[in-house]
């Protein structure tokens, strides 16, 4: 396990794990999301609203946002290395977003006890609007995230 003894090294080590997932997130890089940061219990990810983002009313679609704080809020969940996926969410769409805006998410780790933990993750403009409220409730497997997907690229 990893040795999480002072908060430099949990930073170190969140960078690392995030820096183990993000070549295998095929659907955070097809709809053009950005790591902006990650840091123990946390991150933020940015996304730009293209054309074939938005619904039949012109607004993004509200699976887009969706999967902007889902991911933000998986990055943010596996900070410590330790295997972790959602086990529930709810999101409260707040406002539109619009063809050309950037959409920056912001997770944040809430609560975390034994194999569970809650992060909320706001979506808002590059000027401040909020556009969402998401609540994750996380659920912690075995393995460490690192080690799991070297293993998985070896073959």
């Amino acid at each position: 396990m990893n040795d999480l003894s002072d908060l430099s090294t949990a930073g170190e080590l969140a960078q690392r794990t995030a820096d183990a997932m993000w070549p295998r997130d095929r659907v955070a890089r097809l709809l053009g999301m950005r790591l902006v940061e990650v840091a123990p219990g946390r991150a933020s990810l940015e996304m730009t609203i293209r054309d074939d983002m938005v619904n039949a009313f012109g607004i993004c679609h509200g699976g887009m946002i969706f999967a902007l704080a889902d991911t933000a809020f998986a990055y943010a969940s596996n900070t410590d290395d330790r295997i972790t996926v959602a086990s529930a969410c709810h999101v409260d769409f707040i406002a539109p977003g619009r063809v050309g805006q950037t959409l920056r998410a912001e997770a944040c780790e809430r609560s975390r006890s034994g194999r569970t933990g809650v992060y909320d993750v706001t979506v808002q403009t590059t000027d401040g609007a909020t556009v969402a409220l998401f609540r994750g409730k996380s659920h912690r497997l075995q393995g460490e995230v690192t080690a799991t997907l070297a293993a998985m690229a070896q073959g």
